[in-house]
């Protein structure tokens, strides 16, 4: 039987951290008068004034004004490290000074040409070169599109209907499954497993592998919460997918950022397509999807009966142009294994703290992305987090924002190439004073 002075305990602590949330609320309204103005105009013509529903946080999202390097200033005048790094996009910092000039030579030569241009197929060999199991690419307009033709090579190539995602990943706005899924996803034929459940997984794929179209799977859930996915799952899942004719999709959208050559190639395992999106157009919009030789020729429009892919901004002169640029000066392969080494120790050292300060507070992830949960317990897959304290996470949230300190309201980090040290000492001295002040508030680590 449950201790009652325990139990008294517990609602009093309780009570202290909903009224500690409310203050911290109230603070933020308080210091963001223009914008809350701003969303509250914008709502006159946009649903909730918001037209990307990850960046709404209650009680209105900040509206910035402008960015530089690793800083963002907001319409009220306020200045943030950005650790959001638009949510992996944002690599290259703001307004990389090789990537804007890029841009601005690009758009001096003519834009939307209706012609094929020379950029696209250089685009095209960097990323073969750089990703072993791409044998021919296409460009998409952002990684959702990137996935949805995915899919439909990968229906189309094996004539069977069924696709394997798993519970708390995202694949775009209309392939999320959160919560095992969403009202607007597309309406094929899925089966959801859970995340790391390699036993589970195979039982699926033993019971329905005959009509299996494809795999589909983060190699790390991003927007799930930075849950790397074990090797043996992975690797089991390329055996089972070769086993009963399935297509392996790894969506890197975000994980592609972990090394030159994405988490497949840390992993050496090679999916049948790849999808890709987020930083790889220098900033600008696209989304790539790619892979074995005899599944994109499919698409090959010299070839009869080729299938059609259409998409007026699939070259488009800017994202091919930045990109070229991007992955050749900026993010080279001693970059990326340079970002992601600053990534792993931030993490060491971030979890450090919350060891040390014995509270219930971790940061998962992979390289230069990470995810914070509040919660001691191990974290194997979107239900293991379902159960986190949520208040403790929002008044993080906004100790953050009241120290400087810019990231998603669910905890990501996404580190960009303008990061450096003192900037992750800013971050580490903002969550030591955040532990420190909020102490009492905060549970013990179990």
């Amino acid at each position: 039987m449950e201790d009652p002075m325990k139990r008294e305990m517990a609602a009093a602590s309780l009570a202290a951290l909903v009224s500690a949330v409310d203050r911290a609320r109230s603070t933020y309204l308080q210091a963001n008068p223009a914008s809350r103005e701003q969303i509250a105009q914008a709502s006159a013509y946009l649903p909730g004034g918001n037209t990307r529903s990850v960046l709404h946080y209650a009680p209105f999202p900040l509206v910035m004004a402008r960015g530089n390097g690793c800083r963002l200033w907001d319409v009220d005048g306020h200045e943030y490290l950005d650790f959001l790094g638009e949510f992996t996009a944002g690599l290259y910092g703001h307004s990389n000074e090789v990537i804007c000039g890029t841009i601005t030579s690009a758009l001096s030569l003519g834009i939307n040409m209706g012609a094929p241009g020379r950029k696209e197929a250089e685009l095209g060999r960097i990323i073969c070169e750089r990703f072993p199991s791409i044998e021919l690419v296409r460009f998409t307009n952002s990684g959702t599109e990137a996935n949805l033709m995915a899919l439909a090579a990968a229906t189309t190539f094996t004539e069977r209907r069924k696709i394997l995602v798993f519970s708390g990943a995202y694949h775009g706005g209309v392939l999320a499954f959160a919560r095992g899924g969403s009202p607007v996803n597309v309406p094929h034929d899925f089966l959801v497993a859970t995340y790391n459940d390699l036993h589970g997984t195979e039982a699926l794929i033993a019971t329905h592998g005959s009509e299996l179209a494809a795999i589909l799977v983060e190699p790390m859930l991003g927007s799930g919460g930075c849950i790397p996915g074990d090797p043996a799952f992975l690797a089991t899942l390329r055996r089972e997918a070769t086993a009963v004719g399935a297509v392996l999709i790894f969506d890197e959208v975000m994980t592609s950022r972990l090394s030159a050559g994405g988490r497949q190639a840390l992993l050496k395992l090679q999916p049948d397509i790849t999808t890709l999106g987020k930083y790889l157009g220098g900033g600008m919009s696209i989304g790539a999807f790619g892979g074995r030789r005899d599944i994109m020729s499919m698409f090959d429009p010299t070839q009869p009966h080729a299938f059609a892919h259409a998409g007026t901004f699939n070259n488009n002169a800017l994202s091919m142009a930045a990109g070229v640029a991007a992955l050749t000066q900026v993010f080279t392969p001693t970059a990326a294994s340079a970002l992601n080494t600053r990534g792993d120790e931030l993490r060491s050292q971030l979890n450090q703290l919350a060891r040390d300060a014995k509270v219930p507070m971790q940061w998962l992830g992979l390289g230069s992305l990470m995810s914070l949960h509040c919660t001691d317990k191990e974290i194997r897959s979107s239900a293991d987090s379902a159960q986190e304290n949520a208040l403790m996470k929002e008044l993080f949230f906004f100790d953050m924002l009241r120290h400087g300190i810019y990231l998603a309201r669910r905890g990501f980090i996404a580190l960009s190439l303008s990061i450096g040290d003192t900037e992750c000492e800013r971050l580490l001295g903002a969550v030591r004073l955040f532990l420190r002040e909020r102490r009492d508030l905060l549970p013990s680590a179990t």
